[in-house]
């Protein structure tokens, strides 16, 4: 499978980028060259779906824990999407389930992202 990348803008700070296939070492830095694009323009809350993702390794595993140390001094945050339990459980044996909250939809994410923006008003 093809790796592909897509990014959806919800609103002024907050953004999806959408992962379809493996995210590995090879597919890795266009995943990260994407995600400090975004939190460049001021993304406060960023949603990584891996709805669409067959793979991750440890390089994915970096990407985002950059990421996450990239927005929490500006307050913002970094979440999953991810339905797939051989992955999920990367996120368990490795504890980085207790430094991103997972969801299992695209909406459950979107729809914290939301509420996220509401408690901070």
């Amino acid at each position: 499978m093809n790796f592909d990348i897509k990014t959806e803008e919800l609103a002024n700070d907050a953004y999806v980028i959408a992962l379809t296939g493996e995210v590995d070492l090879y597919t890795a830095p266009e995943f990260k060259q994407q995600l400090l694009e975004v939190i460049g323009q001021g993304a406060k809350e960023v949603v990584v779906d891996f709805s669409d993702t067959t793979f991750i390794d440890s390089t994915t595993l970096g990407v985002l824990v950059g990421g996450v140390k990239r927005l929490r001094p500006n307050g913002g945050r970094l979440s999953l999407v991810c339905n797939d339990r051989n992955i999920t459980k990367i996120f368990e044996i490795t504890g980085l389930n207790k430094v991103f909250p997972i969801y299992e939809s695209r909406a459950e994410a979107v729809e914290s992202v939301g509420q996220e923006a509401q408690a901070q008003t």
